[in-house]
């Protein structure tokens, strides 16, 4: 069975998943209120979703 000579130093591993990392989601502004609102998602603060209210927002 092969056995690593050597410990993987910390720099070799992070160069090597250097692909590895978080994104931000993509974001857009509202056409409805102007909040930043994730794509494809109703918005949080309005309920709208392509032109119309899918969400009562009223409290």
């Amino acid at each position: 069975m092969a056995v690593p000579a050597r410990r993987t130093s910390t720099a070799k591993k992070a160069k090597r998943r250097g692909h590895i990392k978080l994104d931000m989601p993509n974001m857009s502004a509202c056409p409805n209120c102007g909040e930043m609102k994730k794509n494809h998602h109703v918005c949080g603060s309005c309920g709208h979703y392509a032109g119309k209210e899918v969400v009562n927002k009223e409290v």
